[in-house]
């Protein structure tokens, strides 16, 4: 039987123009779940990976909001807390969605450590922005309390280190629950980073993990067949959004791989997705589809999306 990694985009259980609350993030999940469990019907194991930024944006907010009154979490539990949650929401809807076509399967979501090198030259640099935009003042008063902050054009936002993924703590454990036959839910957001210690063990660094770069090691560990990245667009295009932007439809690894090194894909956006589909196939993986979340259950079958194979 196959099994397939489906990264879910950060922003998949929110919508544009909505407010995030639970109310609507429920109603998004069920729909997403719905051609997963599609997916799942036709035999095949599925290990379910998201993302969180809007999610994990209001849990900081909330806690500098509430920084007076209760001690604020440090970005790692802020992280772990979004995992849960949005573990939960999948794991439910997902569960009502199979029960509803007779299929009988258990979901559990893992809070899952990614290991990342404590000398990775990330530490040096914070440039991952997470949360809401702040203005000056705030801004200054969060750089006070040790934050790094960097301004946008719609104005301050703190950015946190992201150490490239080495591997997955809860691998084995993982790969152990998809032999028998339960659908796993895990490296939310990228996972919580921890790097490991003389004389102490694993402990949490202040960063994040791409997603993207965090689901690639996931598939790895569980030697997965596909991979399936969903996110906001259909296709990956070359030269987004100027006026000669060309869709990829079929493409292969030595293709992607020429693109990616030309400088197509920006860090900021489909860069990462791009840099895991290429780890994944040269580290033994058949074949990625990336297509817009919307579109799940044709990128199964391969009627949308860009598809990317050795």
């Amino acid at each position: 039987m196959k099994t397939t990694v489906i990264a879910l985009g950060g922003n998949a259980l929110i919508k544009p123009g909505q407010k995030g609350t639970i109310y609507e993030q429920f109603a998004n999940t069920r729909e997403v779940v719905k051609s997963i469990a599609r997916i799942i019907r036709e035999e095949i194991k599925v290990v379910l990976t998201h993302g969180n930024g809007p999610q994990v944006g209001a849990i900081l907010l909330q806690n500098n909001l509430a920084r007076k009154l209760i001690p604020p979490m440090p970005l790692g539990i802020c992280v772990a807390e979004s995992e849960g949650f949005i573990g939960y929401m999948i794991q439910q809807c997902l569960s009502n969605a199979l029960n509803s076509i007779g299929i009988r399967k258990q979901v559990a979501t893992i809070v899952t450590q990614v290991l990342v090198d404590k000398n990775d030259s990330a530490f040096n640099n914070p440039t991952k922005p997470i949360g809401p935009y702040y203005t000056q003042r705030e801004a200054k008063v969060l750089m006070k309390d040790g934050y790094s902050m960097r301004e946008f054009p719609r104005g301050w936002r703190i950015v946190v280190p992201s150490p490239d993924p080495k591997s997955i703590v809860e691998g084995e454990v993982i790969r152990k629950m998809i032999e028998n036959d339960i659908i796993v839910i895990a490296a939310g957001g990228g996972g919580l980073p921890v790097v490991e210690k003389e004389n102490w063990g694993l402990d949490g660094v202040e960063a994040v993990v791409d997603k993207d770069l965090a689901s690639e090691r996931l598939a790895e560990a569980i030697k997965a067949d596909t991979m399936i990245i969903l996110t906001n667009v259909e296709n990956v295009y070359l030269n987004y959004n100027k006026p000669n932007q060309k869709a990829l439809r079929e493409v292969s690894l030595d293709e992607i791989k020429n693109f990616y090194e030309k400088g197509y894909f920006p860090a900021g956006s489909m860069g990462p997705k791009i840099l895991a589909s290429i780890r994944f196939l040269e580290n033994g993986g058949k074949k990625v589809v990336i297509s817009h979340v919307n579109y799940a259950w044709e990128a199964f079958k391969e009627e949308k999306g860009t598809i990317i194979e050795r």
